[in-house]
């Protein structure tokens, strides 16, 4: 059997089990997370490496860990996955013409100028909007699945490979402080600063994959999560200013006046266009270079 033919045979069932797996690195969590028996998950990882020829799994004593090919794999499952699912997800609305555009964003990023875009494409009529918040990088998920049809996402933090882009704004970020701490007295910080502080670590989220960075940081996933460590004194974080529009009594936003300058886009997948979404990016062009506005300190 060539390689091709294997390609071909490969089941969407198959890359399901084996994303299960490689995300939760536990057999037993992955076949919860299923809904399976953990025996049959078991047969089907071992029988899909059997038919690619390649380990995609080291399994010891200590637990699962990805291969190399299994990276591989895992990568371009995914996104396999993502385009059955878009595949399915766009068929089903191709009928609806008077359905809303599903724009997908961070919750509590980029408010003020969502407040923007949903009053200039409701003044220009522009089909209704509906918004779905998320977390932190979900959104690129979100419109390869077809669950979205556009997003506010954010450059250089967010993976925007395949998305056309409009450029919306500019702008600084701050370190969102436990208000008691010394550093919130300052006026401004750099990364230096804020980059090895004693008892308050910066916050960790997940990579691509689902894996942390190392160091001291609490893991997060949530901004919810996020606002109580910070009150708590337990972590801090450098965002875009506007994003300060969740910032707690409890917090403190401090200028750090050498982070990378982060750009918002209205995102949306290569090549997908629809009176909709043109009419959505018309009005988007309209608030171009517009300030992101932020909360008074």
């Amino acid at each position: 059997m060539d390689g091709a033919a294997v390609v071909d045979d490969l089941e969407t069932r198959e890359l399901r089990y084996f994303v299960a797996v490689a995300e939760e690195l536990h057999f037993g969590r992955a076949a919860h997370r299923l809904g399976i028996a953990q025996p049959p998950l078991s047969r089907a990882i071992r029988q899909l490496e059997r038919r690619l020829g390649v380990r995609l799994l080291d399994r010891d004593r200590r637990g699962v860990a990805l291969t190399g090919a299994g990276g591989v794999l895992l990568r371009e499952a995914r996104a396999a996955l993502d385009a059955v699912a878009a595949a399915a997800h766009r068929t089903r609305r191709a009928e609806d013409l008077r359905r809303p555009l599903v724009l997908v964003t961070k919750a509590g990023a980029s408010h003020e100028l969502l407040r923007r875009l949903l009053a200039a494409a409701a003044d220009t009529g522009a089909a209704p909007v509906e918004v779905v918040l998320c977390e932190v990088g979900e959104q690129a998920r979100f419109l390869r699945s077809g669950r979205a049809d556009v997003a506010l996402m954010h450059r250089p933090v967010d993976d925007l490979a395949g998305f056309d882009t409009e450029d919306l704004c500019t702008e600084g970020q701050v370190a969102l402080l436990p208000s008691g701490h010394p550093l919130a007295a300052r006026p401004r910080l750099t990364l230096a600063d804020v980059s090895d502080v004693p008892g308050l670590p910066i916050a960790r989220w997940p990579r691509l994959d689902g894996t942390y960075p190392d160091g001291p940081g609490p893991e997060v996933r949530t901004q919810s999560q996020l606002a109580h460590l910070v009150a708590l004194g337990k972590t801090l974080l450098v965002i875009p200013a506007s994003s300060r529009a969740w910032q707690w009594p409890d917090h403190v936003a401090v200028p750090v006046i050498d982070a990378p300058a982060i750009t918002t886009v209205l995102a949306r997948p290569a090549g997908h266009h629809s009176p909709a979404l043109t009419a959505l990016t018309r009005a988007a062009a309209g608030l171009r270079g517009a300030p992101p506005a932020a909360p008074a300190p």
